[in-house]
């Protein structure tokens, strides 16, 4: 009797999850002002789900891995994530309140934002090695962020690893890595911010990027792609650079634009896309992402993305 074997074509996320609190404003307030804003939302957020939505939403096999409190704001967590079509057979309910991130936009659509760990930080090694040892048989790319305990990012992408799967690092929020992280790491996506503060190379253009994709390749990564928002991607491979177009869009709130785009690289590499075409896919993802008001509702299901890049070319 010849068993089949399922198809490797899952993403797994590891990562954060949280309630967003946004508040819209003309602008910020100043330092000890109070202003009176425009709009008010309570949204599924972090970086982790938001990335487990954009692969469920592409039509990956998703599956996510995080902690969530047992407070009000666990509802709202599992049936945004469920809506996606995302697996929570490995999302731990902990007692205590669920991660928040307390954001600001204003009207040129930039944000900042203050997030609190608070059930995140009780993602423990246990937990990262039963649901890898359970997903790998189905699963080829993990994507994972820096919103979880610093501690174990090191555990998580040379866990991944040794299942043979694809590790992409979305380097969001950027902290300095234990240097041996970065052998484990085939992928590395982040912004010009992330990448300045990461390499040590301010990334301005197209050159100053490449430079910095080139110092995460000198780290051990596999290939990097330093994404530059209006000024398109930088795609560094042990083979060459290619820069990926960006494609032009007004934006509104650009809060998860850089989940999008992780989530749909994932997603696309899931597929057995080449890396040039899975950020091209991305791109797309990350362009109709900024278009549209908050985190998780923003993020563009797969008909919508493919349709931008039909009308491309």
């Amino acid at each position: 009797m010849t068993s089949h074997q399922p198809a490797r074509t899952g993403v797994v996320i590891v990562g954060s999850v949280t309630a967003d609190v946004t508040t819209f404003s003309q602008r910020l307030p100043a330092r000890g002002e109070t202003i009176l804003g425009d709009q008010f939302t309570l949204l599924l957020g972090g970086k982790g789900a938001n990335q487990a939505v954009a692969a469920g939403l592409a039509g990956a096999r998703t599956s996510f891995v995080g902690c969530v409190g047992d407070d009000l704001f666990h509802d709202l967590v599992v049936d945004g994530l469920s809506s996606a079509g995302v697996d929570l057979t490995h999302l731990r309910t902990v007692p205590g309140p669920t991660g928040i991130a307390h954001i600001r936009v204003d009207a040129s659509a930039q944000n900042d934002i203050v997030m609190v760990p608070l059930a995140n930080a009780q993602l423990n090694p246990e937990q990262i090695d039963a649901a890898l040892a359970a997903l790998a048989p189905t699963t080829s790319v993990l994507l994972t962020q820096l919103e979880t305990p610093a501690s174990l990012t090191l555990h998580i992408t040379s866990r991944a690893r040794e299942h043979g799967m694809t590790v992409v690092l979305d380097p969001a929020p950027a902290a300095p890595l234990d240097a041996e992280v970065w052998r484990y790491i085939d992928i590395v996506t982040p912004n010009e911010t992330e990448a300045s503060l990461l390499s040590g190379i301010e990334v301005t253009d197209a050159a100053s990027a490449e430079r910095a994709g080139y110092w995460f390749l000198a780290q051990g990564v596999g290939a990097a792609v330093i994404t530059m928002a209006e000024k398109g991607s930088c795609v560094v491979t042990p083979e060459g650079t290619t820069f990926i177009d960006p494609i032009p869009m007004e934006p509104v709130d650009t809060t998860a634009a850089g989940d999008a785009y992780a989530g749909y690289l994932g997603a696309a590499l899931a597929e057995g896309a080449d890396l040039a075409s899975a950020t091209r896919l991305a791109s797309a993802a990350g362009a109709i992402t900024v278009t549209r008001q908050g985190a998780s509702p923003s993020l563009p299901h797969r008909a919508e993305v493919d349709a931008l890049l039909a009308t491309r070319g």
